[in-house]
């Protein structure tokens, strides 16, 4: 059945009227009565009352009309999607990252990525977790990276990296010389902490539960660049992923220290709206990607 009956028989079950869904589709009113006799025929049911005024759909038909919309949505959305990809050689690909991901991971994956695609422009956003969602599922953005990623059945998921977690704390801080530290001497530590709508907030939330540990946070902050300035004035200690510390470890102005209870890790994870279509540079570099998780498990 050719799409463009589909889109003659919804403009029928919307416009209530042969007269005018043949004047929109420029043809005569036999035309589209012949259309619509010749899908009743191939279906074996009757799709519209006719004896209704205004026409009205039957039971079958409504159902007919919801399959042809969404059959019309879908292509149409294929047709975009693959211009897209047609529009240009030296194709760009969206990306979005959490702060600390895009900062401290994701360079080096994006070096390697040039040395095999170097006229691909890979363009980088830093925004909150809750807004690469919304970008991702708006079909906005290419490829999402957060931490701790949740599970949606729009889109598809994939891991990243396990980022190993430290003790943050000042070089004046009492523990600043522990080469390891055992997490239950956070008791009723100063704690600099993520804002509550950050999904690391609540992962480290969950570690100290299970240990039982209540820290006292003086300070929230929803990205970690800040939770860093307010660790390095020792306003408190803070748990922080070491990836997102080495520069800052490098300079002498935080102390990274292990936990010895055991290897406490954040995950982080690839987002795509599912059914997504990406150029092949695209599918190249989530291959980049997935492949050091792949390479850890």
């Amino acid at each position: 059945m050719h799409l463009e009956m589909l889109k003659i028989f919804c403009d029928l079950a919307e416009l209530k009227s042969f007269s005018r869904t043949a004047e929109k589709h420029l043809v005569s009113q036999s035309a589209v009565s012949q259309q619509l006799a010749q899908m009743e025929l191939q279906n074996k049911c009757q799709l519209i009352n006719r004896k209704k005024r205004p026409i009205e759909l039957t039971r079958a038909g409504r159902m007919f009309y919801q399959a042809a919309k969404d059959i019309l949505e879908r292509y149409e959305q294929f047709g975009s999607e693959l211009n897209a990809l047609k529009r240009s050689s030296t194709s760009r690909i969206n990306v979005a990252a959490i702060f600390s991901i895009g900062m401290h991971t994701l360079p080096d994956y994006v070096k390697k990525f040039m040395v095999s695609y170097p006229d691909v422009n890979v363009h980088i956003e830093y925004l909150s977790a809750a807004r690469i969602y919304e970008l991702v599922l708006a079909g906005d953005v290419d490829i999402g990276l957060v931490a701790v990623p949740k599970r949606d059945k729009r889109l598809d998921v994939y891991d990243f990296q396990d980022e190993p977690l430290v003790l943050a704390c000042s070089p004046k801080h009492p523990v600043a010389y522990e080469t390891s530290i055992d997490i239950h001497r956070l008791q009723f530590e100063r704690y600099i902490a993520f804002d509550k709508s950050v999904p690391t907030r609540t992962w480290t939330d969950s570690i100290l539960d299970r240990y039982n540990v209540s820290v006292r946070p003086v300070m929230e902050f929803d990205n970690i660049e800040t939770v860093k300035r307010a660790v390095e004035i020792n306003s408190g200690i803070s748990i922080l992923p070491k990836t997102a510390i080495l520069q800052e470890v490098g300079d002498g102005t935080i102390k990274a220290i292990r936990f010895s209870n055991e290897t406490f890790v954040r995950p982080t994870g690839i987002i795509l709206r599912k059914g997504k279509i990406l150029s092949q540079a695209g599918r190249y570099f989530i291959e980049l990607l997935r492949k050091k998780s792949q390479q850890d498990d």
